[in-house]
């Protein structure tokens, strides 16, 4: 089959540009190295929608990222995904700090960022009493948002898929060709013929690239590490905390999350190794002493999990999007550290715009179905839950007690996964497992349910990525 593009990447940048696509008359893939979406930094990071007040002036970063932020929310009212537009707080602590904030004031204004103000430290603290008392004053950002970084991510790919868009997992990419169309070679041994290629890789976005074209640019992975905290923490702030960033990134925040846990990170450290998501003490230590400078009531006690992320900063300091000058019709777009997540949807309606300046006809669906369901079982009224229950009795049976997660939430989100789900990807759609016990009841009977589910035997079922397997054999 001959495409007409061929997305390598199924992180939020691949699947908002894959969905934008299906907006239209084509047919359009999307290729995944990994067993399932959002495998890399769209699953590991802030979930913060950005306000925009911190890119420089002109850069890609600071178009992108305010143009997506005013997008967001009505995309995740109608992708049925987790979106609060809380606010975000930029704390100053010393002099220095307050020249940063009115700079970065001075800079939003220039982004068109809408609603900035500087507090001063008596405003800040009735907003949010539980920070330092060392405050000077903050930055306040009202159109900062927090979201459901991976569950965006899976509802614009499931989307995608509703409005015929085409998805193959486990397909590495080891050779690109180009005679009058691209000619894509996978790990497995497949040939993927496509008019365009975009490239969406990610941290590996260097070497998709170097394929094909001449090396223009290195990506440099960034970690970052995190503790998330259990719900019980979730109130300690309202708004998303920052201090005042460095040239390694916006620092640590305190934050809450859409689900109503308590999120501190990430430290900001280059490494060299692209698998490297391996959390360290120095790390965490950095995170849990510096976010004490944020505010010191943080119990770490109730730290229910740690993680790391990794950026894909490029030596461009800025967003790489755009076509190769010699290769026509291959179409980069990487590179995409902070505020990456918050610019997708921009970038997505940009990158149509260059296929349509490249020669791709564009021609609109009269049928596009852009409204996607889901039922969340806790959010219904009791009336609403016992009609469902009476429909459906899966949804009487809880799985997950931590996070409420019903039997008939479990099964739809299998039913709507791409192939044979691993048990954090049906944690990563519908949450359980994300709970004070992180699976240790629950994870079980969801590897009985996907069992049941795709006929699949118990032992084939893996913890995430291929090869993690959770059972080896019988014992008796």
């Amino acid at each position: 089959m001959m495409y007409d593009v061929a997305i390598i990447g199924a992180g939020v940048i691949g699947s908002s540009i894959f969905r934008e696509l299906t907006k239209y008359d084509l047919k359009v893939l999307m290729l995944e190295k990994e067993n399932d979406v959002s495998m890399g930094t769209s699953k590991a990071n802030s979930a913060i929608v950005h306000a925009g007040y911190d890119p420089k002036e002109g850069t890609l970063m600071a178009k992108y990222n305010v143009k997506g932020n005013e997008m967001f929310e009505d995309l995740c009212r109608e992708l049925c995904v987790p979106f609060k537009r809380n606010g975000s707080l930029i704390l100053a602590f010393t002099e220095e700090d307050m020249e940063t904030v009115k700079n970065l004031y001075e800079n939003g204004v220039k982004n068109k960022v809408r609603g900035l103000q500087i507090l001063s430290r008596e405003e800040v603290l009735e907003k949010e009493p539980n920070l330092s008392e060392n405050i000077l004053g903050a930055l306040y950002a009202p159109t900062g948002g927090i979201v459901g970084p991976f569950e965006y991510t899976i509802a614009l790919a499931e989307n995608g898929v509703t409005n015929g868009g085409e998805i193959k997992l486990n397909k590495e990419v080891t050779g690109i060709e180009k005679n009058n169309t691209f000619k894509i070679s996978t790990k497995d041994g497949e040939v993927i013929e496509a008019k365009y290629v975009i490239n969406a890789a990610g941290l590996y976005g260097e070497e998709i690239h170097n394929l094909i074209c001449k090396e223009s640019f290195k990506i440099i992975p960034r970690s970052g590490q995190y503790f998330v905290l259990d719900k019980k923490q979730g109130d300690l702030v309202s708004h998303t905390i920052f201090q005042c960033p460095s040239k390694m990134g916006k620092g640590i925040l305190v934050t809450p999350t859409v689900h109503g846990n308590l999120l501190v990170g990430p430290d900001a450290r280059d490494i060299s190794d692209k698998e490297d998501l391996n959390t360290t003490s120095d790390g965490l230590n950095f995170v849990r002493e510096t976010s004490g400078l944020t505010t010191e009531k943080i119990n770490f006690r109730d730290s229910i999990r740690n993680f790391a992320g990794l950026r894909a900063n490029s030596d461009r300091n800025d967003f790489i999007v755009e076509e190769n000058d010699e290769v026509k019709g291959f179409i980069d777009v990487v590179g995409m550290k902070s505020p990456g997540l918050t610019s997708a949807p921009a970038i997505a309606v940009d990158v149509v715009e260059i296929l349509k300046n490249s020669g791709c006809e564009l021609k609109k669906k009269e049928n596009f179905i852009g409204k996607r369901e889901q039922i969340h079982f806790m959010d219904l009224s009791p009336e609403e839950k016992a009609e469902l229950i009476k429909k459906n009795p899966h949804y009487g049976r809880m799985i997950c007690r931590c996070e409420s997660i019903t039997e008939g939430e479990i099964i739809d989100a299998i039913n709507r996964c791409f192939g044979v789900p691993s048990l954090d990807g049906i944690k990563r759609r519908c949450r359980p497992g994300m709970g004070r016990c992180q699976g240790g009841f629950c994870g079980p009977r969801v590897q009985e349910i996907i069992s049941r589910e795709c006929n699949v035997p118990l032992e084939d079922i893996v913890q995430e990525k291929n090869g993690s397997y959770i059972l080896l054999g019988k014992t008796k």
